[in-house]
C-alpha cells in the first residue's frame, strides 16, 4: 500500500480560514479555496475518463445496494443439471459448475467486496487522519510515538501480512477481512496526513488565528484540516479499488470469504480450472472486478490531476 502514498502527497490546497486582525487574510483565503473546488468540480464534470469511471462506480454500486434492480433470479437456486451451460439470452452469464445462474452471482457477489472496501476505507481515513493530524500539529513526542508505531507498520509486508493474520484468526468474514484491510493500511493516510499539516502549520494564516487565541481544536479542524482533505480524498479513492482488488485476491487465496458467501473473488477461485473448457466462467467475474478497480483508479487521478494547481 505504500505506492499509493505518492499519489495522495502530489495533491496540495489552498489555504483557508483566518481571523482576527488578519480577516482580509482570510476572506482571501476563503476565497482562494473555493475557486479550487469550484474549479476542481468544473474540470471533473468536463473529463470524459472520470464521467465515465463514475458512471461504471455507481452502476456497481447500486448492483451492491440494490442487487434485485439487477436479477429477479436467485443465486442460490441451483441445479446440477444446468452445470456450466452457455450464455444465453435469458441468462446472459450462462450457468456456473453447480449450475446456479452465473449473472445473478455476479450480481450479488458485488456487495462484500464493495462492503469490505467502503468500511475499510472509511475506517483509515478516520483513524489514519486522526492520528496524522495530531502527529503533525503537536510534532514533539506525540510525533515521534505515532510516527514509530506507524514504521512498524509499514515493515509488514500487506499481502503477507493480511494472509497471516486470516490464517491465525481461522474466521474468514467480512468482520475479519476488514479489520485486517484497515490495521494494515492505516499509516499510510496517517502519513500522509502528517506531511500536509506539517506543511499548513506555519502559514500565515494559521499563525495569524493562533495569534488572536484560536484553540487548538479550532486551528486544527477549522484551519489546517481543509487543506488535508485534497491529498486524503485522493488517497482514499484509489485505495477504495485496492481494497476491491485485495479481498478478490484473499478470496483467491482461500484465507478470504468462503463458500457458500458470493463474490467475484470466490467465482475466480472456484472456476479457474475451467478456464480452457469455458473461458465466460473467468472471464466474466474477472472483467468486473477489473473494471471496478479500474475506474477507482482513474477517479484518483482525475481528482488528483484537478485538486492540484500544478497540472492546470
Amino acid at each position: 500500500m505504500s505506492d499509493l502514498t505518492s499519489a495522495g502527497t502530489a495533491v496540495g490546497g489552498a489555504p483557508v480560514g483566518g481571523e482576527g486582525p488578519s480577516s482580509g487574510s482570510a476572506a482571501d483565503g476563503k476565497e482562494r479555496s473555493a475557486s479550487l473546488w469550484a474549479d476542481a468540480r468544473r474540470q471533473l464534470l468536463r473529463d470524459p475518463i472520470f464521467v465515465i469511471a463514475s458512471l461504471y462506480v455507481l452502476v456497481v454500486g447500486s448492483m451492491a445496494a440494490f442487487p434485485m434492480l439487477w436479477t429477479s433470479q436467485d443465486p442460490r437456486n441451483c441445479n446440477t443439471d444446468r452445470s456450466r451451460i452457455s450464455p444465453s439470452g435469458e441468462h446472459p452469464f450462462g450457468f456456473d459448475i453447480l449450475g446456479c445462474d452465473y449473472y445473478a452471482h455476479a450480481i450479488y457477489g458485488a456487495w462484500p467486496s464493495m462492503v469490505i472496501a467502503v468500511m475499510a476505507t472509511s475506517g483509515i481515513v478516520l483513524f489514519g487522519g486522526t492520528l496524522g493530524l495530531l502527529a503533525g500539529y503537536y510534532g514533539g513526542w506525540v510525533d515521534t510515538i505515532i510516527s514509530r508505531v506507524m514504521d512498524i507498520f509499514f515493515s509488514l509486508p500487506f499481502l503477507l501480512g493480511a494472509i497471516v493474520f486470516l490464517t491465525v484468526i481461522k474466521r474468514q468474514n467480512i468482520w475479519t477481512i476488514t479489520a485486517v484491510l484497515f490495521l494494515l493500511a492505516w499509516p499510510s493516510i496517517a502519513r500522509i496526513i502528517r506531511g500536509s499539516v506539517i506543511s499548513s502549520k506555519d502559514l500565515d494564516y494559521v499563525q495569524a488565528a493562533k495569534a488572536v487565541g484560536a484553540r487548538n481544536s479550532r486551528l486544527m479542524f477549522r484551519h489546517i484540516l481543509p487543506n488535508a482533505i485534497a491529498p486524503m480524498l485522493v488517497y482514499a479513492t484509489i485505495v477504495l479499488g485496492s481494497f476491491v482488488a485485495a479481498e478478490a485476491t484473499l478470496t483467491f487465496l482461500g484465507v478470504g470469504l468462503q463458500q457458500p458467501a458470493q463474490s467475484w473473488g470466490i467465482m475466480i477461485s472456484t472456476h479457474q480450472v475451467y478456464f480452457l473448457e469455458d473461458p465466460w466462467l473467468l472471464l466474466f467475474p474477472c472483467g468486473l472486478l477489473v473494471g471496478t478497480v479500474l475506474s477507482f483508479i482513474l477517479m484518483g487521478d482525475a481528482l488528483r490531476d484537478a485538486l492540484d494547481p500544478k497540472f492546470r
